[in-house]
């Protein structure tokens, strides 16, 4: 089937052949533990996007799967509970930092990192239902520092 004109923008699933430095290949390779990246926008994949990613928690990590670090650009990291009866409920937890405050998230959120607040460690510290793990920065990559 031809290529259609808006076909680009959207997407169903990794490109193999993407070429940002911090992506690691196959959506079972990353992140650590028992999770699947299901999704990887940015401007790579589709020219004038902003970065964005979609993981599938389904087991706690094993530690750490995220260390300290800040960006150049403002995040938004979620976390969101498939229970349709409960949807506020995450059926897990999470262990997240935010600057030297430690927080235990037990329900669905949308958290705001501005630029250059340190954030993270992250731990998967308990997993009751598979949830979903959501990230959308305001730059065209992501990097850390």
């Amino acid at each position: 089937m031809a290529e259609t004109k808006y076909e680009k923008y959207v997407i169903t699933e990794i490109k193999p052949d993407l070429a940002s430095a911090l992506y690691a290949g196959k959506p079972k390779d990353i992140p650590p533990g028992g999770a699947t990246r299901l999704f990887w926008l940015d401007d790579y994949v589709a020219k004038g996007s902003f970065h964005v990613q979609c993981v599938w928690c389904w087991k706690a990590s094993d530690g750490y799967i995220e260390q300290a670090h800040t960006h150049d650009f403002d995040e938004v990291i979620s976390f969101l509970g498939t229970d349709p009866e409960h949807p506020y409920d995450l059926c897990g937890e999470i262990e997240l930092w935010l600057g030297d405050e430690k927080y235990i998230i037990t329900k669905s959120c949308l958290v705001f990192v501005p630029k250059g607040l340190m954030h993270c460690p992250l731990r998967i510290s308990r997993v009751d239902r598979p949830f979903l793990h959501f990230v959308a920065t305001s730059s065209k990559y992501y990097d850390q520092k």
